[in-house]
C-alpha cells in the first residue's frame, strides 16, 4: 500500500475542507450565470413580404407530402426534410416518426418547451387545432431571433407559424418564417392548406 507525506494530504484536502464550510448558496456565486438572450428589435420596413401575385409551385418529397411553395426560391434538401428560403424568409418541412398524433396539450408540453429553451429569445403566442385539408393540425405562432448574419453578427427578429401534421406514425412539422412585421398571413395559410400526405 503506498503512503503519502502528511504536508501532500493536508493541501490536496484543505480546497475540498475549506469548500464545504462554505453555504452552498455562496458556492455558486463565482460561477456565471446564463446569458439569456434579448429580442432584437423589430425592423421598420422589414423586407421577406411574399408578393400577393407571387406564384406557387407544387413540390413533391420523396418522404411522402406534397406542398405548394413560392416559385423561384431556392431548395436546401436534408435527410429528414426540405427547405425553401428567399432571404429571411424560410418554408421548411421536416418529418419524423411519432406513435401518436399530436394534440394542443402534448404540443405545448413537449415542442414549445423544446423551441422555447433551445431557441432564440422564443416569445410563443399561440398553440391551437386547426382543422386544414390534410386533417387537423396543431399550429403554434411563436417570435424569436435569426440566427446571426456571418458578416454583420446582426439578428433580426422573425414571425414564425409552425404547423403539426401527422399520419399513419409519421409527424410532418412545417414551419414559415419571415422578418416581424411582414404581411405574409394568406400566403401562408396558403401553404398550410396546401399540404397533403402522399
Amino acid at each position: 500500500m503506498r503512503t503519502y507525506p502528511a504536508w501532500l494530504i493536508a493541501t490536496t484536502l484543505l480546497p475540498a475542507i475549506a469548500l464545504s464550510a462554505v453555504p452552498a448558496a455562496a458556492q455558486g456565486r463565482d460561477k456565471p450565470l446564463p446569458v439569456v438572450e434579448k429580442p432584437a428589435p423589430p425592423e421598420k420596413n422589414p423586407p421577406g413580404d411574399i408578393p400577393d401575385d407571387q406564384v406557387f409551385i407544387e413540390y413533391r418529397s420523396p418522404l411522402g407530402f406534397s406542398i405548394k411553395v413560392p416559385e423561384g426560391w431556392a431548395r436546401r434538401d436534408a435527410g429528414e426534410g426540405v427547405t425553401f428560403s428567399d432571404k429571411y424568409g424560410t418554408v421548411a418541412v421536416a418529418v419524423a416518426p411519432e406513435a401518436a398524433p399530436p394534440t394542443v396539450a402534448s404540443v405545448k408540453q413537449t415542442q414549445v418547451a423544446s423551441l422555447e429553451s433551445s431557441g432564440r429569445a422564443v416569445k410563443v403566442t399561440h398553440v391551437k387545432a386547426e382543422k386544414l385539408p390534410a386533417g387537423e393540425a396543431v399550429a403554434v405562432a411563436y417570435a424569436s431571433n435569426s440566427d446571426p448574419n456571418p458578416v454583420t453578427n446582426k439578428a433580426i427578429r422573425l414571425e414564425n407559424e409552425r404547423y403539426f401534421f401527422w399520419k399513419d406514425g409519421k409527424l410532418a412539422t412545417l414551419t414559415m418564417s419571415a422578418p416581424y412585421g411582414a404581411d405574409n398571413a394568406d400566403q401562408w395559410q396558403l401553404m398550410a392548406k396546401s399540404f397533403r400526405w402522399q
